[in-house]
């Protein structure tokens, strides 16, 4: 089932995914726009049909698994691994750095798709690759539903997005929102948790 942009965007829309004010982005960049996923995921059907389009578009990767960053990427993750029919399992922040707790570990040799909600800069994605990798497995793909970056994140595998889209952001010196200073920065991603 193939989705086009606007259909995805459709799914946002009616969900409450996209917000619109002054965001600090895990990056650390500012942006005007934000893709709220966490309120995607509220909404069952509509979760399931946009991460079956996802799946469809992985089923070639022949993936063994599904890792995804906490705690962003879990809901997605458990749907896409589902449509795959394969294991799900999740990274944790410890210490500042991701990694494998609650007893979950990967095979060497395991085929995974590192799977991740929003990608902007790409950098939680990237530490899982390298947490999958040490483990000893082999990271065939990357799979996002919303690509900020339009393409421009390379993660040296494979990268298939439902939603590509270029939305502006700035460093925090750069940002013109912040010039204004109209609007406080807020941040509504889950980086921050404890």
């Amino acid at each position: 089932m193939k989705l086009t942009n606007e259909e995805i965007l459709q799914v946002f829309d009616k969900t409450g995914g996209v917000l619109h004010g002054h965001f600090l982005l895990t990056s650390g960049r500012h942006s005007d726009t934000y893709m709220q996923c966490a309120k995607l995921f509220v909404h069952p059907q509509e979760s399931e049909r946009l991460c079956k389009a996802l799946a469809e578009q992985l089923t070639e990767f022949r993936a063994d698994a599904v890792v995804s960053p906490a705690v962003g990427g879990i809901i997605m993750g458990y749907e896409v691994a589902r449509q795959l029919q394969v294991r799900n399992y999740f990274a944790e922040r410890q210490d500042g750095k991701m990694t494998l707790r609650r007893g979950f570990s990967l095979d060497k040799g395991m085929r995974v798709l590192v799977v991740e909600d929003v990608v902007t800069t790409g950098g939680s994605v990237k530490e899982v690759i390298a947490l999958c990798r040490d483990a000893g497995a082999e990271v065939v793909a990357v799979a996002s539903v919303v690509d900020r970056s339009n393409g421009q994140v390379d993660f040296g595998v494979p990268y298939r997005a439902l939603l590509s889209m270029e939305v502006k952001s700035y460093e925090a010196d750069e940002c013109p929102l912040c010039r204004e200073g109209k609007i406080p920065a807020v941040k509504p991603g889950s980086r921050g948790l404890k």
